[in-house]
């Protein structure tokens, strides 16, 4: 299973971080094609490491070839354009892939 990661730091105005995000960039993301599913979690601490973490998304894709056909869809240029626009210098998007038993 792949995953494209996104990690924010704590924006200036969270309210209207959290607006946007809610209303127009999950929207978006939901859009994806071959998404199996995303995750949102609000960072509550840092215990160790880099502090100013904020929120992680997680969104998941079945397989190399569902992943790379999200990566170079339309939608996914319009979910890159929006959090560009909304949350310049706030987010680190990173790749994975799901280590299973």
């Amino acid at each position: 299973m792949k995953k494209l990661i996104a990690l924010y730091t704590t924006p200036k105005d969270v309210d209207a971080f959290f607006m946007h995000y809610n209303e127009i960039h999950l929207p978006l993301v939901e859009k994806l094609p071959g998404l199996l599913k995303a995750e949102v979690t609000k960072i509550e601490r840092t215990l160790a490491g880099v502090q100013g973490n904020f929120l992680l998304a997680e969104m998941y894709f079945a397989d190399d070839a569902s992943f790379k056909t999200a990566l170079k869809s339309a939608e996914n240029a319009a979910v890159g354009a929006d959090v560009m626009a909304f949350a310049p210098g706030l987010v680190t998007v990173m790749t994975g892939e799901v280590l299973e038993d």
